[in-house]
């Protein structure tokens, strides 16, 4: 199945070819009216396909439709690079024009190939009837910070003014990934969430004894300061310290597109409290929690800090709004870091996932491993 929406998908270029070279179809409300149409019919064409042997997980046809408009993002972004031509100069003028900044183009890239991977590869969990929960959750976590900041962004920023019909078919993108989170969040684990003897000697342990986690805690303060400061810095605090970094560091921050903002304020409303929660988890045992919210806040940020990374040296970004020449390689080594961070803590979470599971309880028992309950009663006595 995951074959056939693979190829499927890229009839999408025919669509585009075709309004790209008919006027008739390139009117700002025939363009949404269309936009509307196509994805009814993908949605039917699954539909009908499927009905003998229809799918068990109603995310398939989320899947299989988003898989479709993968590839329109995809050729925006090959288009706005100038690496083809011919399919989408009307899309540019009179349906999206903001898809031509930097943050967009990058945003279209992570769309047409890290979001296309991941719905072929959980297209074949649900079709081999396979678990693929936390694959899920990175895919909401990171298409729910894609699309937030999107809208967000088009509204707040200086295409506000310039908003056409199509920007509307955009809320489905949002409503889909927040919905299927839900959906994932309820669904039970792929591990179980209690466990026994194990489990209790590795919350035994204290953070000292755990130097992975000590790293990790440590790497998570940083990045809770450093989302505090560019916070702060879009938000116009007058603090020194803020206006060096926005200066001499990361200019890029008030590009008057509006997603580098809107970005740094949702990462400091949202983001912040979820970093301070992992810092928690990772001190208190038995956080079983930590299993989904990592994996989606990480896919949130990864994503969220590809588009920023790229959209601040993309080509399009004025000169005044780039990273300065002598801070490269520090705020590249910055940005890059407080991406990493919240993955490392999610594989950490799931490659040992003991430390952070309900320890069983059974009649008697005490809390202490065995032998050390033994001698306690043996001391008693």
């Amino acid at each position: 199945m995951e074959t056939l929406v693979f190829l499927f998908s890229f009839s999408a270029l025919g669509i585009l070819y075709t309004m790209n070279t008919t006027p008739e179809m390139q009117e700002p409300f025939v363009i949404l009216e269309i936009g509307v149409a196509v994805l009814v019919v993908v949605f039917l064409f699954y539909f009908l396909i499927t009905r003998g042997n229809p799918p068990k997980d109603v995310l398939f046809f989320v899947f299989a439709e988003f898989s479709f408009t993968c590839v329109i993002d995809l050729v925006s972004a090959l288009e706005y690079d100038g690496i083809i031509s011919g399919f989408m100069e009307f899309y540019q003028e009179k349906g999206e024009p903001y898809l031509g900044t930097s943050y967009a183009i990058m945003m279209c890239y992570w769309d047409g190939i890290a979001h296309f991977a991941m719905y072929l590869m959980m297209i074949s969990r649900i079709t081999d009837r396979k678990a693929y929960r936390t694959l899920g959750l990175f895919w909401a976590g990171s298409l729910c910070a894609n699309m937030s900041v999107f809208i967000t962004g088009i509204v707040a920023g200086k295409y506000g003014s310039e908003v056409q019909p199509a920007f509307w078919l955009n809320f489905l993108f949002l409503l889909m990934p927040v919905l299927g989170g839900v959906l994932l969040f309820t669904r039970p684990k792929d591990r179980p969430l209690i466990g026994g003897y194990n489990a209790q000697q590795a919350q035994s342990m204290k953070l000292i004894w755990r130097p992975m986690d000590m790293i990790l805690v440590l790497l998570l303060l940083v990045s809770m300061a450093f989302t505090i400061l560019r916070g702060l810095v879009v938000l116009d605090s007058p603090l020194e310290a803020c206006s060096v970094y926005l200066k001499q560091y990361e200019p890029y921050l008030k590009d008057p597109v509006g997603y580098p903002r809107v970005m740094m304020l949702e990462l400091f409303f949202y983001g912040l409290p979820l970093l301070g929660a992992f810092v928690y988890g990772l001190l208190k045992p038995g956080c079983e929690w930590m299993s989904d919210w990592t994996m989606f806040f990480a896919g949130a940020v990864i994503q969220c800090q590809w588009s920023h990374i790229g959209g601040s040296l993309h080509s399009r970004t004025t000169a005044p709004f780039r990273i300065p020449n002598e801070a490269f390689w520090t705020v590249l080594a910055a940005n890059l870091i407080y991406a990493a961070t919240p993955a490392l803590v999610a594989l950490r979470v799931h490659k040992d996932p003991l430390f952070f599971l309900k320890v069983a309880s059974f009649p008697g028992q005490t809390g202490l491993p065995n032998s050390e309950e033994k001698d306690t009663k043996y001391k008693e006595k």
